[in-house]
């Protein structure tokens, strides 16, 4: 698809009907990010979720998935401390939840992580510009290359990267344009968040863009909304508790027939049974 200069289209999913969907509508890839910390587990931030919860949703999102490529997010604390570790954690999420790579977060100071995972035989995908697990070092989510200095250092990110051996990278809230231009000098593709139309391909976590929660919650500047699932959802649920409340629900087609005369002597058989143990 690179090659062809078709776009390539990625979403997120974080369980089994999320993913099923995802692969149903045509995705081309699936990312099973750590936003799933968010959007799943209730958490604040991507920081607290652990690699076993990534083991668990991405293998409930690989039993979904019959066509899309699935790549799994490594969480905060399972892969910086040195490359074996991060090897250990790809190795993990390969061989216990079969996704068919692994995102990381870091530019030029994990190539050597990187290269560690590649060298294991697992393809990586790199993520630089806005790299939430690192949030608090960035002062919080900030676009990123709004400088000369600062593109310049993303671009010296997406190399080394590149070199290290990544056959693909995000690059996360950064201004169209230096997007545009870093994709140009690369050799491999680049999927956009916040980042242009001028990236290889583009991802979007999935309950942001179906619109999957209640009004007044904030959203990135990138997110567009093409769906309402939350609203739909909730009429839904609200029509099911008004019919359980008046009756109306289940109606004859949904209950399961039975022949009179067995309701008949069935009913003859319990007040025979009650009239009994009334006179004992």
């Amino acid at each position: 698809m690179y090659k062809k200069n078709e776009p390539i289209a990625m979403l997120t999913a974080h369980d089994f009907p999320s993913a099923y969907v995802a692969d149903s509508a045509g995705m081309d890839m699936v990312l099973v990010g750590d936003s799933l910390a968010m959007v799943a587990l209730g958490m604040n931030d991507t920081n607290a979720v652990t690699l076993d919860d990534m083991v668990l949703h991405c293998r409930s999102v690989t039993r979904a998935v019959r066509s899309a490529f699935v790549v799994g997010d490594l969480p905060m604390g399972s892969y910086e401390i040195n490359p074996q570790q991060a090897v250990q954690s790809s190795i993990r999420l390969v061989k216990e939840a079969h996704v068919q790579a692994v995102k990381l977060e870091g530019g030029v100071d994990f190539a050597s992580t990187i290269k560690a995972v590649t060298t294991a035989g697992i393809p990586v995908v790199a993520h630089i510009g806005l790299t939430p697990q690192r949030q608090n070092a960035l002062g919080g989510f900030r676009a990123q290359g709004k400088t000369v200095a600062g593109a310049l250092k993303l671009l010296e990110d997406a190399y080394a990267v590149q070199e290290a051996g990544a056959f693909m990278v995000v690059l996360e809230a950064i201004p169209a344009e230096i997007a545009a231009i870093i994709t140009k000098k690369l050799r491999i593709p680049t999927i956009g968040i916040g980042a242009g139309d001028g990236c290889s391909g583009q991802v979007l976590v999935q309950i942001d863009m179906t619109g999957n929660f209640p009004s007044g919650r904030h959203l990135p500047k990138f997110v567009k909304k093409y769906a309402n699932v939350w609203e739909e959802s909730k009429r839904g649920i609200e029509q099911y508790r008004e019919e359980v409340k008046n009756r109306s629900y289940p109606a004859k087609e949904h209950t399961y027939a039975i022949d009179e005369e067995h309701v008949a002597q069935f009913q003859r058989l319990v007040d025979e049974q009650s009239s009994k143990n009334s006179q004992e």
